[in-house]
């Protein structure tokens, strides 16, 4: 029972973390709080396997992350002047 439980508060947080994520007016807390939430819920899925909710989830937390590099590059190159 201890472990349905501990599935249970990964579940319902991973979807506090995603709901959260979307209230985000920065999009760096936006991408980093949506790629936790879909981290947890690849967790839930694999341990409850609902491999649909882990591979989607998975596809979105590899979507967070080549977004977070795009804009951490880009805030890292230096600015062009004419």
């Amino acid at each position: 029972m201890e472990a349905t439980n501990t599935i249970e508060i990964i579940g319902y947080s991973a979807s506090v973390m995603v709901a959260i994520s979307l209230m985000m007016k920065d999009i760096i807390w936006l991408r980093c709080l949506n790629f936790t939430g879909c981290t947890l819920f690849v967790i839930y899925g694999v341990y409850i396997s609902a491999w649909p909710v882990a591979g989607m989830n998975a596809f979105v937390a590899c979507i967070n992350i080549y977004h977070l590099i795009k804009i951490y590059r880009t805030r890292s190159q230096p600015a062009v002047t004419a």
